[in-house]
């Protein structure tokens, strides 16, 4: 639409990813304050006016800057929005005793897949991009003030002697800092298949445009079935035990959609996605194992994790401009290898416990 090279595309996503890194340290706080309903509300809010800009900008104003607009508005809703969710995630996980969190991310990786695929049918019939923003967004704000009103009530925990310098002391926990890198790789696996993936398959395998938005909707689904799959077996394995092969999958999967004919490079996708599905949300969950300390754990936790997508677009774009996009994305499987380093940080402490059965859903 606006003709952008992979560099120039990668600079303009790179306000979202500011957007993001502005709202996320603030994100638990605010949850902490308001609640995390009405933090969800908030975020809803902003990330509509946001969608509603890029729409604008990009179907009617014809404008780079109004569309980098929009993505900082977005984003930073969004990451209101993402971790008051995965706060009410962990209060709903103490109150049933068992591993949910990735179920709450496979539905949200399941709203990805029925958007891609959407996408590509409207793209198929030429619908209005503006046309496709305003009824998300009807979609979208509608759904979040109807479902906050279901929440259960966050946790009101006794006040501990020097609880107001709770959320800087938090950037100073070694075991924080590294379920942070941790949640940094999963989000930059993730988030290079959704900025890149398609743009991969169409300029470097040479597939249709439609065909390049399918290979994103197999990376989804794909993740939306680990997450679906993931969430039984964390609790009758353990972290370390679904953690460890499930990024080795995702390491092989995309080093076979970089360096395989299209047809096997479906197959990278599906794996890319399965293994990397469980990351994020345990990270999430291990960032909050102490309830008490979990607001301010969370937001620093998805303040590093999300500065993947600070780093993640720009970085692939540059490079690809240089080697081509499908050859950058080599870039995951190396920083799949630092997710196997900082793996043990993430574990629950008695991770090393044998296999047992699990209380029914």
């Amino acid at each position: 639409m606006l003709g952008l090279t992979s560099g120039e595309l990668g600079i303009t996503l790179l306000a979202g990813s500011v957007g993001s890194l502005l709202a996320l340290p603030v994100a638990g706080r605010l949850a902490e304050r308001v609640g995390t309903g009405q933090a969800v509300v908030v975020g809803a809010v902003l990330a509509s006016v946001g969608i509603l800009g890029v729409g604008l900008g990009a179907q009617v104003a014809g404008s780079r800057p109004l569309i980098s607009a929009g993505l900082f508005v977005t984003s930073a809703g969004v990451s209101l929005w993402d971790v008051s969710m995965n706060l009410q995630g962990t209060t709903v996980e103490r109150a049933l005793g068992r591993s949910t969190m990735p179920l709450y991310h496979a539905f949200f990786s399941g709203g990805t897949v029925l958007a891609a695929l959407v996408g590509a049918g409207l793209v198929a019939l030429d619908v209005s991009l503006l046309v496709h923003f305003v009824v998300v967004v009807a979609l979208a704000a509608t759904l979040a003030l109807r479902t906050q009103r279901h929440f259960l009530a966050d946790p009101r925990l006794p006040d501990e002697p020097g609880t107001t310098g709770v959320a800087r002391s938090a950037w100073r926990e070694p075991r924080t800092a590294l379920i942070g890198v941790f949640v940094l790789v999963a989000a930059f696996t993730e988030g290079t298949a959704n900025d890149w993936i398609a743009v991969a398959f169409v300029d470097g395998h040479g597939v249709p445009t439609w065909a390049g938005v399918v290979a994103f909707a197999c990376f989804l689904g794909a993740m939306t079935l680990g997450r679906v799959l993931g969430t039984r077996l964390l609790d009758v394995y353990g972290r370390r035990r679904v953690l460890l092969p499930m990024l080795v999958v995702a390491a092989v999967g995309s080093l076979l959609v970089v360096l395989t004919p299209p047809a096997t490079a479906y197959v990278g996708t599906l794996l890319w996605g399965f293994g990397v599905s469980l990351g994020f949300p345990v990270g999430m969950s291990a960032a909050a194992d102490d309830p008490r300390r979990a607001a301010a754990r969370m937001s620093v936790v998805a303040t590093i994790g999300y500065a993947a997508f600070i780093a993640g677009p720009p970085v692939l774009g540059l490079l690809g401009d240089h080697v081509g996009i499908l050859r950058a994305l080599l870039l995951v499987a190396v920083m799949i290898l630092l997710a196997l380093v900082t793996l043990p940080a993430v574990v629950e402490p008695d991770d090393d416990r044998a296999p047992r059965p699990v209380r029914g859903a």
